[in-house]
């Protein structure tokens, strides 16, 4: 889970989602199973109602449907195993639901004409997918990208008070919260860019040492 919510939320909800957890494996519900039912859950709540400008409705439902990433999470645990496709699972359902909120909601306004909130939301979608391939392609090079100002939770807060303040018909509300996710989500990719060109050179550094010591005499 991404900073924000660790500190603020994670450790109270923990009480509740670990008795839940428990009580799902007991009657055979596997943490995978989870995953794809919290995403579908996404769909419902972004395709089913943010398309058509519910987007009130749409936060309650792709809010609870994102504590499954706590919940399966914590079947995990229990279990006591770590699964290498359950990650790869969960990274991929996690791409799917950014792009089923992010995509629904630059279609309502796509379709109310806001073809400024539109680009909003869909620069939204581009800047949120090139945060996690970055992290996602560092580590598959042997590499941690693990720092920036708006990891996914952070990202799902902000979509999530702009959804609240276009509830409530507060003028601007919703695109000064997407163009500021633009802006933060940018700053993210610097931030994470250059983390890993860091590490790059470090590592290419102590390599030419390396090879330095072999030549010596």
């Amino acid at each position: 889970m991404a900073k924000i919510f660790s500190v603020v939320s994670k450790a109270g909800l923990a009480r509740i989602v670990n008795p839940v957890a428990a009580a799902l494996l007991r009657v055979g519900i596997t943490p995978n199973a989870v995953t794809v039912a919290g995403t579908v859950g996404v769909l419902i709540g972004s395709v089913g109602f943010a398309t058509r400008g519910h987007m009130v409705i749409a936060l309650v439902i792709v809010t609870v449907s994102c504590l499954t990433d706590m919940l399966d999470g914590a079947m995990a645990r229990q279990l006591g195993v770590s699964n290498k496709f359950g990650a790869l699972l969960d990274s991929a359902m996690d791409r799917v639901s950014d792009g089923a909120i992010f995509g629904s909601v630059a279609f309502w306004f796509a379709s109310q004409g806001q073809l400024r909130e539109c680009a909003a939301a869909l620069l939204c979608l581009l800047t949120g997918q090139v945060v996690s391939y970055v992290k996602a392609r560092a580590e598959g090079l042997g590499m941690t990208a693990n720092v920036g100002l708006a990891e996914r939770t952070e990202r799902l807060i902000l979509v999530g008070i702009g959804g609240l303040l276009f509830g409530f018909d507060v003028k601007y509300g919703m695109e000064s919260a997407l163009w500021l996710l633009v802006l933060l989500s940018l700053i993210t990719i610097g931030q994470r860019t250059a983390h890993v060109y860091r590490q790059a050179r470090d590592i290419a550094a102590a390599q030419d040492a390396a090879a330095g010591d072999r030549v010596a005499p």
